[in-house]
């Protein structure tokens, strides 16, 4: 019996011994593909980070400038004698946050219907709460505690810092 040597040698035999060297990753690709999926997901969680961070700082100024419209709604009936009686004290400023979602009777042709401002008050995004923080008119400009006369001004209760650097109570 002849054996061929070269080009004419067993197909299978050739087969068998490439695909032994091929079946798995050596320890080096698993190294160098490991060191690529660590570097790709370094870079990937800031950028997810700072995604949600300008999303909640969207709905926080999205929710502050509702509620501050809605204040001011509130003053300008108020002013305009559209509101009824007021209490002097509140210089025609809602007395508490909830009257502008509960609502307050007109005066006037408005006499009978009540004026909601507000369907709810808006969630804070930084604190996961409904609880914000409450200035009256006679409050300082960057007070943290309310004096309770009126509602002018509303600020989230969280402590930290924006990406412009300013405490989010001061927004």
């Amino acid at each position: 019996m002849e054996v061929q040597s070269g080009a004419g040698a067993n197909p299978a035999s050739r087969f068998a011994s490439t695909s032994r060297s091929r079946q798995g990753m050596t320890l080096v690709e698993l190294i160098v593909a490991f060191t690529i999926l660590l570097v790709l997901t370094s870079m990937a969680v800031p950028l997810a980070r700072n995604s949600v961070r300008r999303n909640k700082e969207r709905q926080l100024r999205e929710a502050l400038h509702e509620m501050r419209s809605a204040i001011d709604k509130y003053k300008d009936l108020a002013d305009a004698g559209k509101l009824g009686i007021q209490k002097t004290d509140t210089y025609g400023y809602p007395d508490k946050l909830d009257s502008l979602v509960e609502g307050v009777k007109g005066s006037g042709q408005t006499a009978d219907t009540k004026l909601k401002f507000l369907r709810r008050v808006p969630l804070d995004p930084m604190t996961n709460t409904r609880e914000w923080g409450l200035r009256s008119m006679q409050d300082e400009s960057k007070s943290t505690s309310w004096g309770g006369q009126n509602v002018f001004d509303v600020y989230s209760k969280s402590t930290d810092k924006g990406s412009d650097g300013r405490p989010y109570a001061e927004w």
